[in-house]
């Protein structure tokens, strides 16, 4: 196996997108007084999480343009038939503090470092290149990486083979040669590992069996395991743990 570069999924994988929705979102309900219409706040933030995620399917599934998923969300979650400039304004206001919230995982700096000199790195995203633009510079991280695509952008989504291969295709590399580490067994794991790349399933919290990941993709709890994995030398000196 000669692996030459690695593609990124952003959030979960790089991006801790959980806590920083979740703890934006829990001062964005305070601060517009939305928590009354609910018993718990977790009650709240399940339910935006599960909005979130039904609409983010249907931008997927190409029923609707990144914006219009991002004010549905906003429509469904209130309840409330606002307009587009009122649901721009909301999630303006909600991004406000999701941005004040925003933070790499510990591990990505370190596995970043350890494959600098061995191989080449980019991002593939289902989200937009405006957003994951912006993300990455705030990070810190943007200029570690030779190219960013983004499904809006491409017309394309995860798990669909060809957003893989435009991947492939700006990095001027075969399949066999690139490795994919994303965070959704299905929609990176599975996706990637079927379009021929070596596919990386970074679970975190382990909150999956061995028993229950999908067939193809190699696993690993920790970012610490990828330079071993990718045969690449390592500083973090820990033998790798993936299967």
């Amino acid at each position: 196996m000669s692996i030459r570069a690695v593609v990124w999924d952003v959030d979960d994988t790089l991006f801790d997108y959980t806590t920083a929705d979740r703890a934006g979102m829990r001062r964005h309900l305070v601060t517009e007084g939305l928590l009354d219409g609910y018993s718990t706040v977790e009650q709240a933030l399940a339910h935006w999480r599960a909005v979130t995620d039904q609409q983010w399917a249907r931008f997927a599934a190409g029923e609707v343009s990144f914006e219009d998923q991002r004010r549905d969300r906003v429509r469904v979650f209130l309840g409330d038939r606002l307009s587009d400039d009122e649901a721009d304004a909301w999630f303006l206001r909600y991004r406000t503090h999701y941005e004040a919230a925003w933070a790499l995982f510990p591990d990505v700096l370190p596995a970043l470092d350890a494959l600098a000199a061995s191989h080449r790195h980019a991002v593939l995203s289902n989200s937009s290149l405006h957003v994951q633009d912006h993300k990455l510079r705030t990070l810190g991280v943007h200029d570690r990486f030779e190219t960013v695509l983004c499904a809006a952008e491409l017309g394309v989504s995860k798990p669909e083979a060809r957003a893989f291969l435009a991947a492939c295709e700006a990095l001027g590399l075969a399949p066999h040669q690139v490795a994919y580490v994303g965070d959704h067994p299905e929609i990176d794991g599975r996706g990637a590992a079927d379009a021929g790349l070596l596919s990386v399933w970074i679970d975190r919290t382990g909150a999956h069996t061995c028993a229950a990941a999908p067939a193809g993709p190699h696993r690993i709890t920790s970012l610490a395991e990828l330079p071993a994995l990718l045969g690449a030398d390592t500083r973090f000196g820990a033998p790798s743990t993936f299967g």
